[in-house]
């Protein structure tokens, strides 16, 4: 009786086609399944951590900001997230995957469309992470651009996202030295799409 019972099993497993070895969703492919899931859609933030607190005028302060997932041609492979800030529309955060993980990169433009002198930076993903968080130690590449543009306090940076899909979505950047600065976007209520990124 076992045996018919295992003989009838493994042919339904065979004629399934469940007998060929099964594709898993690694972390880093969900966490790209979970932005993707809010592809043409808009959504309002607020800053949830701006330490420590800086002397000049923070640009971000008491801005409208607004997050804008967009260029969902091929989700699996890129995502781009225009970044608005108030009527400055400059900031887009381009996530990529790479043949060891993804990469998140920041694409600054000039109002004419040309590129910032400071633009894509970021870096790359050192460990798995998950489907909620992927963290992005800064890249050689990206140094040399700080180092170039005198910019040594982003030597050591680390950003982060976080997704949790239909609740929240945070940007996050991090430093040793104790910077922090995170936005919260809350993902349950889309907002009207705001204008095309520079």
């Amino acid at each position: 009786m076992k045996k018919t019972i295992f003989a009838v099993f493994s042919a339904t497993l065979i004629a399934s086609g469940c007998a060929q070895p099964v594709q898993t969703m690694t972390a880093q492919d969900a966490f790209m399944a979970n932005i993707a899931q809010h592809c043409g859609k808009a959504y309002e933030g607020r800053i949830v951590a701006n330490q420590p607190k800086s002397a000049t005028p923070d640009p971000f302060e008491g801005k409208k900001l607004v997050m804008h997932v967009r260029g969902c041609e091929n989700p699996t492979q890129e995502l781009r997230i225009p970044f608005h800030v108030g009527d400055d529309h400059s900031r887009t955060w381009v996530v990529t995957r790479t043949a060891n993980g993804l990469r998140l990169k920041h694409d600054h433009r000039h109002q004419d469309g040309s590129p910032d002198a400071t633009t894509m930076y970021g870096g790359d993903t050192a460990k798995q992470g998950t489907a909620v968080r992927q963290e992005f130690p800064v890249d050689a590449e990206s140094i040399v651009t700080f180092k170039r543009e005198g910019l040594n306090a982003s030597l050591e940076n680390v950003w982060a996202m976080e997704i949790e899909p239909s609740k929240r979505f945070l940007y996050e950047l991090a430093r040793p030295n104790g910077r922090l600065f995170q936005v919260e976007f809350d993902l349950s209520k889309p907002v009207t799409l705001p204008p095309d990124p520079w």
